[in-house]
């Protein structure tokens, strides 16, 4: 696999990164960030999942916050 250092979601799951992603804003902040019905109503791990691997534009803004995030942490 080629290495890529400056891509924090390289060789990332999409679960990894949405966990990460709660555990940095929790589900109400995360919620205000991208306005997602499912950050918004009864948020879980699993019914996140489904929706971002179905919606590309989502799945988009969420890998964004995440490379962002992750800027701001270094």
């Amino acid at each position: 696999m080629e290495q890529q250092p400056n891509n924090p979601i390289h060789g990332k799951k999409l679960d990894e990164i949405l966990k990460e992603l709660v555990a940095y804003y929790g589900w109400e902040h995360l919620g205000h960030k991208i306005q997602i019905g499912c950050f918004r109503n009864n948020p879980s791990i699993g019914s996140s999942l489904t929706f971002l691997r179905r919606t590309n534009w989502a799945k988009s803004e969420v890998e964004a916050l995440y490379i962002d995030m992750h800027k701001k942490n270094q």
